[in-house]
């Protein structure tokens, strides 16, 4: 039998049970329910912009979205974003999904923090940020039902999210922080580790190894 929250139908394949499994065993459920959570304001903004994601690829993504913030997926010489579209794309590959299909996903994941990108390019790159912009920072949030919002917290609750993400968030690259430099995650390390100071792109610029 098909699981509908919210009048959103999670795909029933052997990608979608897996991807759900793994992500269970191998993530906090703070983590697991606001990657849920993720797909399902994912495709409910979809819908309510005539934009028709392929919900599959939305799930996995979605699913798959924050795992490069833990171990076994993370790596420290790149972005957590990066680690989690790797993994993603590995993923797909390995069950046979097309490469277009796979670098979906790795786009849709390794863009989802960044700002005024993804909502230009593809139905699942764009859908993903929207969702995740919803769930961590509330955009968008006042376009949804509130019936529908309020369901999918029945079956995936907050809880103490804002704080209890932010530490999560934060422990992903706090062995990584120069990663975050140029990125909105540079805010949480400068939250978190007293007198930290990111270098500026103007301090690299005016520190390139050029005479002028």
């Amino acid at each position: 039998m098909s699981e509908i929250i919210a009048g959103v139908e999670v795909p029933e394949t052997a990608a979608i049970a897996e991807s759900t499994r793994l992500v269970q065993e191998t993530i906090s459920p703070l983590l697991y329910h606001h990657s849920r959570r993720v797909f399902f304001f994912a495709q409910i903004h979809a819908e309510r912009l005539g934009v028709e994601p392929n919900p599959e690829l939305l799930y996995l993504a979605a699913m798959f979205h924050d795992t490069g913030l833990v171990r076994p997926f993370s790596v420290a010489e790149q972005r957590f974003e990066v680690d989690g579209a790797d993994h993603g794309r590995k993923f797909l590959l390995e069950r046979g999904f097309p490469p277009a299909a796979a670098e979906t996903v790795w786009t849709a994941i390794a863009l989802h923090t960044t700002p005024g990108i993804p909502g230009r390019m593809g139905p699942e790159i764009a859908a993903i940020h929207w969702g995740v912009m919803t769930d961590v920072l509330g955009l968008g949030l006042d376009d949804l039902n509130a019936d529908e919002v309020n369901e999918i917290l029945a079956v995936h609750p907050r809880g103490d999210f804002k704080n209890e993400f932010l530490r999560a968030y934060f422990d992903g690259f706090k062995n990584r922080p120069e990663t975050t430099n140029g990125t909105v995650n540079s805010d949480v390390v400068e939250h978190f580790i007293p007198g930290y100071r990111r270098i500026t792109t103007v301090e690299r610029m005016l520190g390139a190894p050029w005479p002028s």
